[in-house]
């Protein structure tokens, strides 16, 4: 009996660890500023309706200089999944989500179609957080090629 009770003491302190390092590890990725929900598909198919909802990582970004960091919210991993370079992305369009994307994104979401080093992604966020997105990349240094549709 007090092994089991040590056991299930012991389960429920690393749970409890557990979740505690998820939450901080989320306040470190936020700390500096300018980050923003998004969802990424990572080489994601030519039309909408290929893969219906599938694909679709939940995530956090944040800018850093000329730069664009994500990093996957359900990880414990400390340095972001993608990078995304502002002078390599270029934006193929938007859309709204369509069929089971509706139900794998968040309600308010738009999805911006880019290319970033011949890999082909969509990124999914809301409406002011795309205004923002499109905003940097538009203002990047003088003589920089930047492509936004």
């Amino acid at each position: 009996m007090v092994l089991a009770l040590t056991v299930c003491g012991i389960v429920v302190a690393l749970m409890v660890a557990g979740l505690f390092v998820f939450g901080l590890r989320r306040r470190l990725i936020q700390r500096s500023g300018g980050t923003f929900d998004c969802s990424l598909r990572w080489e994601a198919p030519e039309t909408a309706g290929d893969s219906g909802g599938k694909g679709w990582a939940y995530g956090v970004a944040r800018y850093n200089g000329d730069r664009v960091e994500w990093y996957r919210v359900f990880s414990y991993a400390p340095r972001p999944r993608r990078v995304l370079e502002r002078s390599a992305i270029e934006v193929a369009g938007r859309r709204l989500p369509e069929g089971e994307e509706e139900l794998a994104l968040l309600s308010d979401a738009v999805i911006l179609a880019c290319l970033h080093r011949g890999t082909r992604l969509e990124l999914a966020m809301s409406e002011d957080a795309l205004t923002g997105f499109l905003a940097w990349l538009e203002a990047a240094p003088p003589g920089q090629r930047v492509n936004v549709a």
